[in-house]
């Protein structure tokens, strides 16, 4: 268990700067691709609405440009 909120921050951090350092395209694509096979796996429908998780942020963008709601 994390007790640290933190210090698992600081881990994440250091993971994410150094997990692909040595890493070619290739590799880190076909690490890219396992990941996603993992999580497909995991959740299965994990991207089948995307677009709708969308619709918020393109209802900000209109408001911020000035465009109608819809």
């Amino acid at each position: 268990m994390v007790t640290d909120p933190q210090a698992l921050a600081d881990l994440e951090a250091r993971l994410a700067r150094t997990a692909d350092a040595g890493m070619t395209h290739l590799q880190a694509l076909a690490w890219y691709e396992g990941a996603l096979a993992e999580v497909r796996q995991l959740w299965p429908d994990f991207d089948a609405d995307w677009l709708e998780d969308l619709e918020s942020d393109f209802a900000i963008a209109r408001a911020v440009n000035g465009l109608p709601p819809a």
